[in-house]
């Protein structure tokens, strides 16, 4: 393989996203290493955030990210739904990684929202939980948005996950024009476990997302602008 070039930053830095050429870059980043690929996102010269759910595996890029550049903003929406473990986790990783992190959590408490809505709505009510997940994940995200300004995103979305993300690639845009940068996209479940083993990364083993409620669905922040 050739060496990756990074990209040469953009002499505007208000300039749109769309000037880059997805499907080339794409084509590029196929085969470079995952942290080819946070070195050239990093390399646009462009506000870039991190973001992370705390999930199962999801040390993997908070791993890749900090090994860069500590200084990334690494963006958690904490829904006020997670499990200890997920805490537990998340305050080990903040610590290990010395992350730049921070925490956007809803307006509403979970027991206030609880004792309005009758504990958390199931998918088969979707009006509901529409509602539920704008409050709990969506709202929170908005104003990470708000204040940072990002450019660029780096994301631990993989291609296998659910099919929203199977018409995606490396590196896309999101309806806001950020571009969305996925290090490990092509990775299987192996390959993840393997780095977690490889770095002896905390891993969260129990893990529940109530705005995505089972696997193959998207919690709503990769589809939602």
């Amino acid at each position: 393989m050739t060496a990756l070039k990074l990209a040469e930053p953009m002499p505007n830095p208000q300039a749109p996203a769309v000037e880059l050429d997805l499907q080339q870059i794409n084509a590029e980043l196929r085969h470079a290493s995952a942290r080819e690929v946070v070195q050239w996102a990093m390399s646009l010269g462009k506000k870039t955030i991190a973001t992370t759910s705390f999930g199962r595996n999801a040390a993997v890029m908070l791993h890749l990210v900090s090994e860069v550049d500590k200084s990334v903003p690494t963006i958690w929406v904490d829904t006020g739904y997670n499990l200890r473990d997920t805490y537990v986790v998340a305050e080990r990783l903040i610590k290990d990684l010395q992350l730049n992190m921070h925490v956007y959590s809803p307006q509403m408490t979970s027991e206030r929202r609880n004792a309005i809505m009758g504990g958390i709505p199931t998918i088969d009510d979707e009006e509901r939980h529409t509602e539920f997940t704008r409050q709990v994940k969506l709202e929170p995200f908005s104003q990470a948005i708000e204040e940072f300004q990002p450019e660029v995103w780096l994301t631990g979305i993989r291609r296998e996950e659910t099919d929203h993300r199977k018409s995606l690639d490396i590196v896309s845009l999101d309806k806001r024009g950020i571009i969305k940068v996925a290090p490990i996209f092509y990775w299987s479940e192996e390959q993840t476990d393997e780095y977690m083993e490889q770095h002896q990364l905390s891993s969260c083993r129990h893990y529940f997302d109530p705005t995505k409620v089972q696997d193959g669905r998207e919690c709503g922040l990769h589809t939602a602008a």
